[in-house]
């Protein structure tokens, strides 16, 4: 079974700033940051944003855009 994560690019950005501990929120696009809520990819800590283990994964097995971004 192939899972294929098409995210927008405003959210691929939102998802790899998460990625760093120290994720400024300010600095987010907010609109990716509530859909990747929605998603089940971020969750919200206290006054902080966290990706969920949905996240993570989504992160290491990426895109097949990115993939075709990278060859080109």
């Amino acid at each position: 079974m192939s899972e294929e994560f098409e995210l927008r690019p405003d959210q691929w950005d939102a998802l790899k700033a998460l990625r760093a501990p120290a994720a400024n929120p300010s600095r987010l696009n907010r609109f990716a940051v509530e859909s990747l809520i929605t998603l089940g990819y971020v969750a919200v800590r206290g006054d902080a944003f966290e990706l969920t283990p949905a996240g993570r994964k989504v992160l290491v097995r990426g895109s097949s855009l990115l993939l075709l971004d990278i060859a080109a």
